[in-house]
Order: C-alpha cells, then structure tokens, then sequence
C-alpha cells in the first residue's frame, strides 16, 4: 500500500482536548489513561502523518502513565536502512520531553550515536554504518546547509543544542560554532550512549499559561522548522504532502 494510501486524518481541532496539565514537570508527560483526543502521542501522529502524507513511527522513554520522552521518525526513513531497519536508534527523530530536572519542556530534533562499543548485554545500540547519526556528522561542516540551519535556529529562533552523553552532556543557548560541536562529538567515550539534540525550550510558567490546543500547535509548527535540518540527516526526505 503506498504511502498516499495510508494516509492519516487529524483529530479535529474543536475535538482536541490536550491539557496543559498533562505536561507535567515532576513526573513526566501524561499519556496514560486518556481518550485519543487527549493523548499527545496519538493528536501529535496523526497530524505529522497528514502533513507529510507517510507513515510515522512512535518511540518512547518511560513506563506506566507518565513518559519521559517521545520521539516520532518516518516509517520510510527507517525502511530505507540495509542493515538497520528494525533500529530506530537509527534513525533521526521529531522528539518532545519534559526534563524535569531543568523543569524545562522540550521540543524539537534528535540524532543519536548510540556506542562505538557496546555492552554484549546491548548489542543493537551500537552505531551502525546506515546509522543517520554518520550523515549528521557528514553534514556537519563550515558553510554547509546544515550548518548554516543549525545556526539560524539557535541564533534567530531561540532554539539550543544539547550533545554528548547523557551523563555529561554540553548545552549551548548560542551558536557554538561547527569546529566546537565537531571536537565534542570526537571526544564523546566510545563505550558511552551519545546523541544530539536541537529544541526549543518552555519553562514551566509557559506551559502552565498556555491553552492545550496552543501547545499541540507549537509543537508541530517546531516539527516545521526543524525539518530542513533533519532532512539533511536522513535517507528519505520529508516534504509536506499536496
């Protein structure tokens, strides 16, 4: 069935009920036991489906009824891989998450390196050579396109960049330049998860004045504008359907 075929109708706006409240900064993002009009993974699936006419896959980081992080990558994207098709870590991801140490809302791309060495006890976490982190780094040179929209959205958008390992990660609310980010990401422990992460920052006060329905459109207009940058790590293209 192609793509065209599958594709996705949005929930209606009027019939969105989004909370801001579900975005909550000691527990998580609230996606359990909610109606589909409700839960951010189901509003957030539809409407990306609709807008590129192409399937999306759904990840996710936590248990029960509040999860840390979600990420959505293009079913296509992942297909396109010889030896990695089954891997999402793979892949380039639209991801939103609640850091609820920053208390921050986040929202925007991420590319992960996964290990250069892995545990034997996580083996498919190792980056492969389909790997969409390798076209990352590729891209990632002086007065490349990548670089030039890395730079406009940290500099005219108020976006920031996160790289490195979960454990120590660097953060940059300005540009911190291609040969700065290049020397972090060779320095990264071969036997320590890596990824990169471009968002948009909310704080809490943010959220918590804003309506759900404003929330879910912030969202995707983020997905929009960090769009170009992902299609420059991945195999397929992302172009928003007729």
């Amino acid at each position: 069935m192609s793509p065209q075929a599958q594709r996705s109708l949005p929930i209606p706006k009027a019939a969105i009920d989004f909370r801001p409240e579900y975005l909550d900064f000691r527990r998580g993002i609230h996606v359990g036991n909610l109606e589909d009009n409700a839960r951010i993974t189901r509003i957030l699936k539809l409407e990306l489906e609709a807008l590129y006419g192409e399937p999306f896959v759904t990840e996710r980081y936590g248990r029960g009824v509040y999860w840390q992080w979600i990420g959505y990558l293009p079913r296509a994207n992942r297909d396109a891989k010889p030896l990695s098709s089954k891997v999402s870590f793979g892949c380039s991801k639209l991801f939103l998450m609640v850091d609820t140490e920053d208390k921050l809302f986040k929202c925007g791309l991420q590319v992960e390196r996964g290990y250069v060495k892995a545990p034997r006890s996580f083996r498919r976490g190792e980056l492969g050579s389909d790997w969409d982190w390798r076209r990352f780094v590729k891209a990632l040179q002086p007065r490349g396109a990548l670089e030039r929209e890395l730079k406009r959205l940290v500099e005219r958008e108020g976006f920031r960049i996160h790289v490195g390992t979960w454990e120590n990660p660097a953060s940059f609310a300005r540009w911190p330049g291609v040969a700065n980010l290049r020397k972090l990401i060779a320095g990264i422990p071969s036997n320590h998860w890596a990824s990169f992460q471009l968002y948009y920052p909310m704080r809490q006060e943010e959220v918590q004045n804003s309506s759900g329905l404003d929330l879910v459109e912030s969202m995707l207009a983020i997905f929009q504008e960090v769009t170009p940058a992902m299609n420059l790590t991945m195999q397929t293209q992302l172009v928003p359907a007729p």
